[in-house]
C-alpha cells in the first residue's frame, strides 16, 4: 500500500511520519487490497488551543470504493489512532461485502 501524508501549516517530524506510517501500514492485514492511503493532519482552527485541536484525516483507495475517517484529539498520534480504530472496521465490513 502507498501510503501518502500531507501536513496543513506544520512540518511533521520523523517520529510523526513514522508511528502514522505504522498505524496504517496496520490495516493491510484487515484487507491486502488496499491501493493507497491518503493521510492529512492539521490544526483544527475553529477549536480552541489546548483542546481537541488535531485533526486526522484518512482516505483509503480499495477496489471499486474509498473509505474515509476523521477524528480529531489532543495530540495527532491519538487522532491517527482513532482514525486507524474506525478505518478497521469500514475495510473489515468492505471486505465481508466483497465475499458475498
Amino acid at each position: 500500500m502507498d501510503i501518502n501524508i500531507k501536513t496543513t501549516n506544520f512540518d511533521a517530524d520523523k517520529k510523526l511520519v513514522e508511528f502514522v506510517k505504522n498505524k496504517v501500514s496496520k490495516l493491510d492485514k484487515y484487507f491486502d487490497g488496499i491501493i493507497r492511503s491518503e493521510v492529512t493532519l492539521n490544526f483544527n482552527k475553529s477549536k480552541k488551543k489546548f483542546t481537541d485541536n488535531k485533526e486526522a484525516k484518512i482516505i483509503l483507495e480499495v477496489p471499486g470504493n474509498e473509505l474515509f475517517a476523521e477524528k480529531d484529539a489532543l495530540t495527532f498520534e491519538e487522532a491517527v489512532d482513532s482514525v486507524v480504530d474506525a478505518l478497521e472496521k469500514q475495510v473489515k465490513k468492505h471486505k465481508e461485502k466483497l465475499r458475498s
